[in-house]
């Protein structure tokens, strides 16, 4: 038999089998998530049916996202946060028997430098803005308390940005600090009540976004990281129950149980209540 007559032809209906041939080891995992990725994106020209100049458009857009990034802004990273691709990886990776708190994405705005203060200090190193007391405990899932628990917050001011975002009008650090829990598991800290805000539209990513009408919101909320040895690490927000555009997080972190009333009292301003639930860490997974 000829060799050509072995050969698959490729048109419209054996695209995807055209590419998917060709891999020399076919169950790699790589192949296989590479053979997946290109049949959807087959399977999405054939029900679209783009004109060449259409597609050139399509081309552009990923070009200019790959422009867009550089060692101080990832567009590709903001992409996959606002079409919900990492809050599915965190969710699919970091499922939480019923009671453990949920883990959601970290953000851009973390800082591995944050420095430690002490129980009751206040992390608002301007001031600006109205007055809010945290305060918290950390336990496991019996409710038993998890002592010298390290607790990491981070948040944006009362106008929505984060203190690396402003670096000559908020001090360093400004609205960052590192906690130990007591030898009840609570800690508490003063702060000021943050703003919700825009994720950035002056990028490819978010014009696209913003052209189809999507929205590129995120509610009122606070950032924590919680670390203690032998539990898995809990990275998660608390989110303002009185914010209108909890259903509009543009990063798909709001759960219902993330949601706290942050409350009002004409004696001690505004105070917000939370409970962090870690679960034992499994053998080989990481702390």
């Amino acid at each position: 038999m000829s060799r050509a007559a072995e050969l698959i032809t490729f048109d419209e209906a054996t695209s995807s089998e055209a590419f998917t041939s060709r891999f020399g080891a076919p169950d790699d995992a790589t192949a296989r998530l590479l053979s997946a990725v290109v049949c959807h994106v087959h399977e999405l020209i054939k029900e679209f049916r783009p004109t060449q100049e259409q597609w050139r458009k399509v081309l552009d857009f990923l070009t200019e996202v790959g422009h867009a990034s550089d060692e101080r802004r990832q567009e590709w990273v903001l992409f996959s946060d606002l079409v919900g691709a990492s809050a599915l990886v965190e969710e699919i990776n970091s499922r939480r028997p019923a009671g453990a708190t949920p883990n959601t994405i970290r953000g851009p705005f973390f800082r591995t430098d944050t420095p430690e203060r002490a129980l009751g200090s206040s992390i608002s190193l301007d001031g600006i803005g109205e007055p809010l007391e945290v305060e918290g405990r950390v336990e496991d899932l019996d409710g038993l308390p998890i002592p010298t628990a390290e607790i990491i917050t981070w948040q944006a001011n009362a106008e929505g940005y984060y203190e690396n975002q402003q670096p000559d009008l908020q001090p360093e650090f400004n609205l960052r600090g590192l906690f130990r829990a007591d030898q009840d598991g609570r800690f508490h800290y003063r702060t000021v009540r943050p703003a919700g805000y825009g994720v950035p539209g002056d990028g490819p990513v978010g014009r696209l976004l913003a052209q189809a009408g999507y929205p590129l919101h995120r509610p009122a909320h606070l950032h924590f990281v919680l670390r203690a040895p032998g539990f898995e690490t809990i990275t998660t927000h608390i989110y303002d129950d009185s914010d209108p555009r909890l259903g509009e997080d543009a990063l798909f972190g709001v759960r219902p149980e993330l949601v706290r009333p942050f409350e009002t009292d004409g004696r001690s301003g505004t105070k917000v209540s939370v409970k962090f639930v870690m679960i034992r860490a499994r053998p080989g997974k990481s702390k």
